[in-house]
This record gives C-alpha cells, structure tokens and sequence, in this order.
C-alpha cells in the first residue's frame, strides 16, 4: 500500500518526480541535480515554514517549484513577492497551497506482491524473534488517509490472530497532513477504496455503514494517528517495523540522509525497514541488509546508532544521604498532594505507560492502583469520553498543551461532561518526557448552562409568540372591517356576474351551433379527400408501366403496381429509402444526373434506356423519363417501362 505521491509524514510531498528525478530516487544514476537557486523560492519556503510551522525547504526544488508554480498560475500571479502577499492577506489561499502539493495517493495492500512477502517471510520471522508476551511496535510513517496503517493491522491480525494481535500490536501512524489524518482516525472509506480487499477480508475487518465501510472498532483502537514531520520531529523509537513508502524520492540528498539517521536509530537491532519501489538505500549497506531489493524490504545490521537528537546527560554526587531523604520526602508530599488534588488527572511516562493515577481519578473511573505501569492505550479512559490517544501524540509531538471542552461520558442513563487538558512535559533540551491528562468535572455547569439556554429559548419565543398574537390581532380587526365592505361589494358584484352568466349562456348556445355546423362541413371534406384519394391511388395503380415518386432528397415517397411488377419489390420494402442506394436491377447510379438536372431546371427530361433485369432475372431496356414534382418540394416522377424487343434478351 504505498503511496505514489503521498505527504510521506514530512512536510508534504509533490506530485510524481520526473524522470531524472526518479533515477535519482531509486539509486540507479545517483543524485539528481537541483536547479540554480531561485531566491524568490526560497524566501517564500521560509515564510511558509516561520508563519505555518510547514517546512519544504529539505524537497527538490524541481518538484516543488513547478506545483507552487501551476498554484500561482491557477490564481494569476507571476512573481513569487506577489503570491507571499497573497498567503499574507488569504488565509484560504495557503490551505489550497497545501493541498496543491501534498497530493495523497494510497490503497489497501498497494502493491500486493510486496505485502504478500513481507506477510509470508517477515512477519514470522519477526515474531519468531520475540518473546510471546513481547509488545510489536510499528510505524507507518507517511500513512496519508489511513489505508497503509490498517492494511498493517490486518497483517498482524491474519498472522497473530485478532485476540494476540489486540494485546501485542502497536501501530504508529504519522503525516504531516491535519486533512488526512482526519479522513484516517474515522477509518471511513466508500466500497471503490476497498476493491482490492477479498470480500471475505472485507466483511472480517470492515463494517458497512450505508455506502461506506468502518474499520473494526477493538483493532482501531491499536492503531494511534498523529501529526509528525519526519524531517523535523523526534522519531518514534524501539521500531520492530517501519514502513515508508515512496517518500523519501521527493527530498533532496541531505535531507533523505538525515530522515534514514532518524530511521537507522528508530529501528531495534535486526528489525524491518519497508519502502516504496522509487527508494533503495545502496548507499546505507553498512547499516541495512537488503532482504528484497525488488520489493524494497530492508533489515537494520547490528551495531549502535547515535540517537538523531543529543541524549540529557545525568549528574552524579557523592555524600547524598542526607539530600536523598528530603528528595523523598518531597516526593512524598507532592504525591500526596497531587493524590488529593480535586481534579481528576493521569500522569504518562514517554512510552506511554500509566505512571500516576490520583484518587480523583480513581474515583471517577473505576481505576486502581494496579493499572499504575500499563499502557495508557488499554484503559477505557484512553477512548471514553473521547479518543484521547491520538491526542496525547499529537501533544508530544507538537509540544504543547491540547484542550477538549465538554466531552461526552454516559454512564447507564446519566451523562457526565469533563473539560480535558492535555499537556506534555519537558525535560532538559525542551525533549517531552512524560504527559499529565487532567479532567475537570463540569457537568453540573453544563447542565446550568443548557438549562439556562433552554429557558432563555423559551422566553424568546413566548415573548416572540406574544409579539406576534398582538400583531396578528390588530390585523384581524382590519382585516374583518375590509372583510365587511368586500361583502358588500361582493353582493353588487354577484348580481352584475348573474347579468353577464345569462348573456354568455346565450353566447355558448349559438358557438354550439356554430360548431355543429363546422363538424357537418369537415365530415363532407373528409369524405371528398377519401374520394380524390382513392381516385389518385386508383390511376397511379392503373398505369402499366412504373410509376416512382422521389423526394428533393432522393427518398422513395411512391412506388406503384407497375414499379413492383416490374422490379419484384413491394412498396414496404421501398418507402423512404434512398432510391439511389437500392439494388433492385437497375442501375440507378445512371439515373442520379437526369434526376439532378430535373429538379435543377424544373422541366422534364428523357427518356433515357438504360440496360437492366427485371424481376424474373430476364435482362431488359428500361426507358425512364424523369419529370418535377411541383406538388411535394421540389421532388421528381420516374416512369419506368421496359422497351425490349419481343423475344429479345
């Protein structure tokens, strides 16, 4: 399921790379050369990325320059001063910017023979390597709208089966893209998405809501979206499986050799690297061995790897006895204080793992003191009353303090509403070294708060509904003295359109009449044009020889007794063809320039003979004269006899 074009998890990624572009991705003719800089660009990548938090300034300007450029283009601007001015005035314009260049193309299991061999080869052998308890940590990298992450899970759920898989799988799915990972976390894709699914993979994992399909709840709550920019953020870290796909092609040389840095130190020892087909590593052989380099699947060698970022060094005293006792108990009391704070709060360390649950929470959640170490992830509180893990990433990630206002808890038939804050915890160097989760009861305020909106509501409308009772009254009161006078000029009105029903009734009796007697007239017309009908049918039938009428179009309007004794065709068989495309034994090609001067002068010519076989095969003279027919727009009479001498032919 790779990602032709895909944000790739960094900043974002370009339409497809030409073909210089794509040797150089794929490691067969080394580094694509970059253009000369153009300053414009690269001021306008550095005001994107100090004003949006967007950093391009690591992909190959080719790439990136022509799809800014069709953007300003699409908008009218040449220079890129004018288009900045524009980000700078447009806040819409710099969404439809982005949306330009992180174009996301992904499926389920895009390119099947990869995932078919990673499930068959590598899949085993990574679980063969880890204990039976052990945790399977994977990210997706790039992941765009999510068909790449649970094509992962479903991997893992065919291979560990779905229960194994619900409490050892971890799956990490990260994208630059807030559009893309909102399509993800629903988990939402119409039937088109799926079709290279098996209907029976389809109905085990997906459920049909109307004319989409949901992924598995219990199995999407395994998998964690979070926004993440490969080229700036701290890598996720003790990977057994990173996958991403047709990414790195879009960066230039510097920035793919930091981003396979941050790779190298995210992976475990002997754990899996998958890429696209556009990438290869040649240049890392030292610290990947390549298990196909077909299908681009990589494993990380042996050996140390310097983290991408400088670890907080630790320093230690002697003589610390006395100072180890009033850390202690200061430690102490701020436990006990933080335990009897009113508020509920959790406190996670960076893995993850549940390391403070205050008595709040305990009560509030059903918690114990035994879910302190577990993962966060396999608490109900990490999805109820809100889908708090994918926030908590994207805390850790961003570094900065998230907030949720009224969050939904019901329990039985009582709802409970919590303000949520999240905020993550720094270390030395600004690094996130744990979360703390605090939730604040505010349900009797929101209850107020609806009930005071409510009566507010109500007092609206009742004063509205008095507003217009008053209104509606005073326009009643006119509305019965207009009513009175219309009456009475109504009744006025009734006795004039009495007067005038009598006179039209008297109108009507002599219109029937006249009608009857235009029926008596149009009955005996009809009659005589049967008569002259009959009568014309009649002498055109009499007529030994054959009588063919065309139209200025060439099209048979009449073909009588004659012409179907003489050529063997019915009337049926004739009536609106094209005269001169009929085969009947006359070459009627002979004819088209007689027909043609006829209607051009208006006056009869022939007769003409042309040689041709009658209908029983015997081969004749046909005399044909051709004569306008001023009575149907310009059409012609053909009189067709056959002049052969006795006994001849």
């Amino acid at each position: 399921m790779s990602k032709s074009s895909g944000t790739g998890g960094g900043a974002a990624s370009p339409e497809r790379s030409t073909g210089a572009d794509q040797e150089a991705a794929d490691g067969r003719g080394g580094p694509a050369p970059e253009p000369d800089v153009d300053q414009g660009l690269e001021d306008l990548l550095g005001f994107i990325r100090d004003s949006r938090g967007f950093d391009f300034t690591g992909y190959k300007r080719s790439t990136l320059g022509r799809r800014i450029r069709k953007r300003m283009d699409d908008v009218g601007v040449q220079d890129y001063a004018d288009y900045r001015d524009l980000l700078e005035t447009d806040t819409v314009e710099f969404r439809t910017l982005f949306n330009t260049i992180l174009i996301n193309v992904t499926s389920v299991f895009r390119d099947p023979d990869a995932w078919e061999l990673l499930q068959r080869e590598v899949v085993p052998q990574l679980i063969a390597d880890l204990g039976a308890d052990d945790e399977i940590r994977v990210w997706s990298a790039g992941c765009s709208s999510g068909e790449e992450a649970y094509s992962l899970a479903i991997m893992f759920a065919e291979a560990l089966g779905i229960e194994e898989s619900l409490n050892r799988v971890k799956i990490y799915a990260t994208d630059v893209d807030e559009e893309a990972l909102r399509d993800a976390r629903s988990g939402q894709y119409p039937a088109k998405n799926l079709e290279s699914l098996s209907v029976e993979l389809r109905d085990k994992y997906f459920e049909r809501h109307g004319a989409h399909y949901v992924f598995r709840p219990d199995l999407r709550r395994r998998v964690i979206f979070g926004r993440h920019d490969i080229t700036r953020d701290a890598p996720i870290s003790r990977l057994d499986l990173l996958v991403c796909r047709n990414t790195l092609m879009y960066f230039n040389v510097e920035a793919q050799t930091q981003i396979v840095d941050r790779f190298h130190f995210a992976l475990r020892e002997g754990r899996y690297l998958f890429l696209g087909k556009a990438e290869m590593l040649l240049s890392d052989g030292e610290r990947f061995e390549a298990l196909s380099i077909r299908q681009r699947i990589f494993r990380r060698r042996p050996g140390g790897s310097t983290p991408p970022y400088p670890a907080i060094p630790m320093k230690m005293r002697s003589g610390l006895g006395a100072e180890m006792q009033a850390v202690s108990r200061t430690r102490q009391l701020r436990d006990l204080i933080l335990d009897a704070a009113p508020g509920a709060a959790v406190a996670l360390d960076e893995g993850g793992g549940v390391v403070m649950i205050n008595n709040e929470a305990r009560a509030q959640f059903g918690l114990t003191t035994h879910d302190i170490g577990r993962p966060f992830q396999d608490l109900e509180l990490s999805y109820r009353p809100t889908e708090l893990r994918s926030l908590v990433d994207q805390a850790t990630h961003e570094r900065r303090t998230l907030r949720v206002n009224g969050a939904e808890r019901r329990i039985g038939s009582e709802l409970q509403y919590f303000d949520i804050v999240i905020q993550p915890i720094s270390g030395g160097q600004g690094l996130p070294v744990a979360t703390n989760i605090t939730f604040t009861d505010v349900t009797l305020a929101t209850q107020l708060k609806a009930e005071v909106k409510r009566v507010r509501e109500d007092l609206e409308t009742a004063y509205e509904e008095l507003q217009s009772t008053n209104e509606e009254l005073e326009t009643t009161n006119e509305e019965l003295q207009s009513s009175i006078e219309e009456l009475e000029t109504t009744n006025e009105e009734l006795q004039s359109t009495n007067e005038e029903l009598e006179t039209t009734n008297e109108e009507l009796r002599s219109g029937n009449e006249e009608l009857e007697t235009m029926n008596d007239e149009m009955r005996l017309r009809s009659t005589d044009l049967d008569e002259a009908r009959a009568f014309l049918e009649g002498v055109v039938s009499s007529i030994a020889a054959g009588v063919v009428v065309l139209s200025s179009d060439s099209r048979v309007r009449s073909w009588n007794r004659g012409a179907i004794d003489l050529w063997g065709l019915r009337a049926d068989e004739v009536l609106d063809e094209e005269f001169f495309s009929l085969d009947f034994g006359l070459p009627t090609g002979g004819l088209r320039q007689v027909v043609e001067e006829c209607i051009a002068s208006g006056k009869r010519s022939g007769p003409v003979v042309i040689p041709a076989v009658n209908r029983i095969g015997r081969s004749i003279d046909c005399s044909v004269i051709c004569s306008p027919f001023d009575g149907h727009n310009g059409g012609v009479v053909l009189l067709m006899e056959d002049v052969s001498e006795p006994g001849g032919g």
